[in-house]
């Protein structure tokens, strides 16, 4: 049997847990999730955890955050007057927004806080900071 290296194009059935249970993704009822292995598609520690697994093969993988999504960083949230945000977009918290860079680029923002006088803006991503547990099977290698 054909074992998993990096290079290959993989495709994987995969559920995503954090540490108290709570599922936050998940391939079931799609088709499975296919990337090249280690070239940065997925999270570095399942890009990690997958060579070396055959078609067929499942096994749980606990992933800390730092080989996940990173920490999350405090200097990722920003406080913006909330006169500087058109009263077209109605604020509340977990609205999923982009902002403008300086160079011309779109960041992801949610908005964590809204205040009288200003909104805090998180750029961090969601799962910054968590471990991760995933369930994966190997479907298919290329």
């Amino acid at each position: 049997m054909t074992q998993v290296k990096e290079g290959d194009t993989v495709r994987i059935h995969y559920t995503g847990t954090l540490e108290d249970g709570t599922v936050f993704d998940s391939s079931d009822g799609r088709d499975p999730l296919e990337f090249q292995l280690g070239s940065g598609q997925i999270i570095p520690g399942l890009d990690q955890a997958l060579p070396g697994m055959t078609v067929g093969e499942a096994k749980t993988v606990h992933i800390p955050s730092d080989l996940a999504y990173g920490p999350h960083n405090p200097d990722g949230r920003q406080d913006v007057p909330r006169d500087q945000i058109p009263e077209s977009i109605p604020l509340e918290v977990g609205l999923g927004l982009q902002m403008q860079m300086p160079d011309g680029k779109a960041m992801p923002v949610v908005v964590a806080a809204v205040s009288d006088e200003t909104v805090t803006l998180d750029a961090n991503h969601p799962l910054a900071g968590k471990d991760l547990t995933f369930a994966v099977e190997i479907v298919g290698v290329n």
